[in-house]
């Protein structure tokens, strides 16, 4: 009865979409929780001014790099469990999630040794100062011990959305998130831990989500179990999980590169206040760009079923869908971007001098989002239907090509004017690319095949 209900190839495409959408949509907003509450309680420390935000800031792209390991074994194993199923194999959509979690604890610990050794000279290398190095290295000292933890929780969940257990899969990142919400001010300020406190509830909240994962993919209701006979690695699967995987993988390790460049930059000619300031404008994409991802990932397992079931007007649909719904939300965030940017900064920080920075600064860095949506949409599709080349060539194009070089060159010319400025005109090109051979290389020829055909 559960193997039938979750079979995409019956049924709305639209329905079946916002059925893991709306759950996983939910699910990735709540996740953002967990680090821009921690900035939002740190942002208003009045004994720090904005010393403990701006630490935070630097170590975002850790975090990120973290995410993107995470990321490796996720989106690279997910869609090929979706379409294992579609294509009636789930003895091997198994076996793909097994060797999954394997790879995940073993990058999980390296990683964890890693940051811990060097986490000095990196977070001096990321843009710390010595004012801020101290917020920052408090923070990381923590979060780095709940890293596999961490790993887990983001990197099992969409093995249990690509099942079709969407709103399983938002309670993962609800439980935390609350437990995360509730702890922050408790620890930050009636304990007095401040950064410490705030790394601490992260960590607790996570482990929290991490059981959640694992109880239920081990259990009985799950399609797909994580059995013990899985969890030996395979060389071929495992180099078809990384392949797709990476893909996710330079999308967080990307973010991390243009993060560290831009927090060196800004620091050069701007100083802490303007690594803030990105550090508040970053914390507001992750906030707004979620919905854009939580359609991108629900619409993935959907296609990738459909396409293992060689259904291809089906999945011409779920591009469809999910291109349309996802650039109807992002007219709706450049607009409130556009019209409301004081009162968006003022819920980090009630400062006159990041106010005065910051409004500016966000306008250049969102306005021309509407085409960075059209690059999450057309490499949500290369990563569904399980083209990992396309996907990985622009996750590197529009960050690690044109992105960070560019913001070297226009802070050379604008000063901190020409950092935001670079994340603008990088949308547009990656966004322009990538969405027009997404449609020239996949939707078009997909409309060229009959269902049942073999495929291109």
């Amino acid at each position: 009865m559960m193997a039938q209900q979750n079979d995409f190839s019956r049924g709305s495409v639209p329905r079946n979409i916002m059925s893991l959408a709306l759950p996983m949509t939910a699910a990735q907003l709540v996740n953002v929780l967990y680090s821009v509450v921690d900035r939002i309680y740190l942002g208003h420390l009045p004994e720090s001014d904005s010393l403990a935000l701006t630490g935070l800031g630097i170590t975002m792209p850790i975090v990120s790099i973290l995410m993107g390991f995470a990321n490796l074994c996720g989106t690279g194993g997910a869609p090929l469990c979706s379409i294992s199923r579609g294509q009636g194999d789930d003895r091997e959509a198994e076996r793909v999630m097994g060797n999954a979690f394997v790879l995940l604890l073993i990058l999980g610990a390296a990683s964890t040794a890693f940051f811990l050794a060097l986490k000095r000279p990196i977070l001096y290398l990321f843009g710390a100062s010595p004012d801020t190095f101290p917020y920052a290295d408090g923070y990381m000292s923590i979060y780095l011990c709940g890293t596999l933890f961490v790993m887990i929780s983001l990197g099992m969940n969409p093995f249990i959305n690509a099942q079709g257990f969407g709103r399983t899969g938002m309670m993962t990142v609800l439980l935390g998130a609350a437990v995360n919400i509730a702890l922050d001010p408790v620890l930050i300020f009636v304990l007095r831990m401040g950064v410490r406190g705030a790394a601490l509830a992260t960590v607790f909240s996570q482990a929290l989500s991490a059981a959640w994962v694992l109880l239920f993919l081990t259990g009985k209701r799950a399609i797909l179990r994580l059995r013990r006979e899985n969890l030996r690695l395979d060389k071929g699967r495992t180099v078809k999980i990384v392949s797709l995987g990476l893909s996710g993988f330079f999308v967080n390790i990307t973010n991390s590169l243009v993060q560290v460049v831009c927090n060196a930059t800004l620091q050069y000619y701007g100083g802490d206040l303007y690594v803030g300031v990105m550090t508040i404008i970053n914390s507001i994409r992750e906030v707004f760009i979620m919905p854009v991802q939580g359609l991108t990932n629900g619409s993935q397992p959907v296609a990738g079923y459909n396409y293992g079931a060689r259904l291809y007007s089906r999945v011409r649909q779920s591009i469809r869908f999910s291109v349309g719904a996802t650039v109807a939300y992002s007219l709706l965030f450049w607009l409130t971007a556009m019209a409301l940017p004081e009162p968006l900064i003022r819920i980090f920080k009630d400062d006159p001098a990041i106010i005065q920075a910051g409004v500016p600064a966000l306008r250049v860095y969102f306005s021309l989002f509407l085409f960075m949506s059209l690059q999450i949409a057309g490499q949500g599709v290369f990563v569904g239907l399980g083209k990992s080349r396309q996907a990985v060539f622009f996750s590197l194009l529009r960050k690690a090509i044109i992105n960070a070089p560019l913001t070297v060159l226009l802070a050379m010319w604008m000063g901190a004017e020409g950092v935001f400025t670079a994340e603008a005109v990088s949308q547009l090109i990656g966004g322009l690319a990538c969405f027009t051979t997404m449609y020239v290389t996949v939707y078009r020829p997909l409309g060229r095949l009959e269902d049942g055909a073999e495929a291109f």
